[in-house]
C-alpha cells in the first residue's frame, strides 16, 4: 500500500482545514494521553545580555514597554500582559536563560513538582507567586508559575478601520497610520532548535500538556517522523494560539525567535519602517505564513536575537487533530519576499559548521541523511 492510499483512508479533523493532509496510521499522535499537567500559555523568557542601554533602545523602538529597570536588570511589558513578559538581566555574554509557562491552577505546581522531582519555590521578584524549576531535554531552563500578581493592562494601538469591496464604513476620512513602534499587545511564543526532537517533544506533551497543531518532516523521510512541530497550549473548547511553542530539528540547539503581537498589518507595516529607519536589521518579512497563518516581520535585536512581529494568527481548540506537511524554505510562507539566508540560518559560519560536526559525533537524532535533508529542504 502506497503512503498516498494509506492516507486516504484515515480522515482527520485537519484534511481540508488547515493542511493539506493529516497523519497516517502509526504516526506521532501529537498529544499525551494523561500529561502531568495543561499549561495555560507562556509567561516570560529571560536573558542575559551585556548592554542594557542598547536592549532598552531596541525594545522600546519594537513596541515593549519598560516596566522596570535598574543597573543590572531590565523588565519589559507588553500591553496586554500580566506580567513582564521579557526579563533581562546583565551578564557577561548575551544568551538566552529560558522560559516560564503559566499553569492552569495553584495544585498544579504541586503535580509537576511530584512527577519531575523538583520542588515548588517562592519566586523572589515584585510580582510575587510561585513556580518549579525544570530543565527539557535540549538543556533549555523552563519554569513553571502561577499566582503572578496581574498588572493593568496598557495603552492599545487601534486597528485601522477597512473599507473592503461590498462595505466601505469609512467615509470622508483618510488612513494614514502613524509612524511609530508597533505596540506589542502579549508575548505569543518561542521557537526552539533541538538534537533531541523526539525527546523533547515528547517531554513537553506529557509534562505540560501541550498538543501539536502541525508536524513538519523532512521530504522522502516521513517514515523516520517529523522534524518539526508547532505547538499550542490545551486550552478545551477555548481556542488557542495555533503554537505558543514551535521546535524543530537542527544541529544549533536552543533558541532560534520569539513572537510578539501587534494590532494589525498596518502597525506592524509602520512599525517596520519606524524601526528600518532607526538602523535596525529586517532578517524577513513583511508575508503571511501558511503553519499558523500569521502576518509577520523578523527583526535582528542588537545581540542578534531573532523576534518577530505578528498578527491575525490562527487559534485552534482542542478538537483539531495534528496537520502533517513536507518542510521546505519555500513552504514557510503564503505570500511575501522569498526566506532569506538569515532567517534560514543557512549562511556558512564556523560555528554553523562545528555545530554539525559536533551533532554527528554525538548521539542525538542528527546523522547524516537528517543534515542532508533539512539542508535540502531549506534550499526548495
Amino acid at each position: 500500500m502506497t503512503q498516498g492510499t494509506q492516507a486516504a483512508e484515515v480522515v482527520t479533523a485537519h484534511q481540508d482545514v488547515h493542511s493539506e493532509q493529516g497523519a497516517l496510521r502509526g504516526e506521532h499522535p501529537g498529544r499525551a494521553k494523561d500529561p502531568v499537567i495543561k499549561a495555560r500559555g507562556l509567561a516570560w523568557l529571560e536573558f542575559e545580555k551585556t548592554d542594557l542601554d542598547r536592549t532598552e533602545m531596541f525594545a522600546r523602538d519594537f513596541g515593549l514597554t519598560v516596566h522596570s529597570r535598574t543597573p543590572d536588570e531590565l523588565q519589559l511589558r507588553a500591553a496586554r500582559s500580566a506580567a513582564p513578559c521579557v526579563v533581562v538581566r546583565r551578564g557577561e555574554r548575551s544568551r538566552f536563560v529560558g522560559a516560564a509557562f503559566e499553569a492552569a491552577e495553584a495544585r498544579d505546581l504541586d503535580r509537576i513538582a511530584s512527577a519531575t522531582g523538583a520542588t515548588v519555590e517562592d519566586r523572589r521578584d515584585d510580582s510575587g507567586g510561585r513556580s518549579v524549576s525544570l530543565t527539557d531535554p535540549t538543556g533549555i531552563a523552563i519554569s513553571v508559575v502561577h499566582g503572578v500578581t496581574a498588572a493593568p493592562s496598557g495603552p492599545l494601538q487601534e486597528p485601522l478601520t477597512w473599507n473592503i469591496a461590498g462595505t466601505t464604513p469609512r467615509a470622508n476620512a483618510t488612513q494614514r497610520p502613524p509612524r511609530e513602534p508597533a505596540r506589542v499587545e502579549r508575548l505569543g511564543h518561542i521557537v526552539f532548535a533541538t538534537r533531541v526532537f523526539a525527546r523533547a517533544l515528547d517531554w513537553y506533551l506529557e509534562n505540560l500538556g501541550l498538543i501539536v497543531s502541525d508536524f513538519l518532516f523532512i521530504d522522502g523521510q516521513r517514515d523516520r517522523g517529523p522534524c518539526m512541530a508547532f505547538i499550542r497550549c490545551d486550552r478545551g473548547t477555548e481556542p488557542s494560539d495555533h503554537h505558543t511553542l514551535a521546535m524543530l530539528l537542527a544541529p544549533e540547539a536552543g533558541y532560534v525567535h520569539s513572537a510578539y503581537e501587534v494590532a494589525d498589518l498596518d502597525a506592524m507595516a509602520a512599525g517596520g519602517e519606524y524601526l528600518r529607519e532607526r538602523g535596525w536589521q529586517r532578517s524577513w518579512g513583511i508575508g503571511r505564513h501558511i503553519q499558523g497563518s500569521q502576518v509577520f516581520d523578523y527583526w535582528r535585536d542588537p545581540d542578534r536575537f531573532m523576534v518577530e512581529h505578528y498578527a491575525d494568527g490562527d487559534v485552534f481548540d482542542s478538537s483539531l487533530e495534528p496537520g502533517w506537511a513536507p518542510m521546505s524554505a519555500s513552504g514557510l510562507a503564503q505570500w511575501g519576499p522569498p526566506a532569506t539566508a538569515d532567517f534560514l540560518g543557512t549562511r556558512p559560519s564556523p560555528s554553523l559548521v562545528k555545530a554539525a560536526v559536533e551533532a554527528l559525533r554525538e548521539d542525538n537524532e542528527i546523522d547524516r541523511a537528517r543534515l542532508m535533508g533539512l539542508m535540502k529542504a531549506m534550499k526548495s
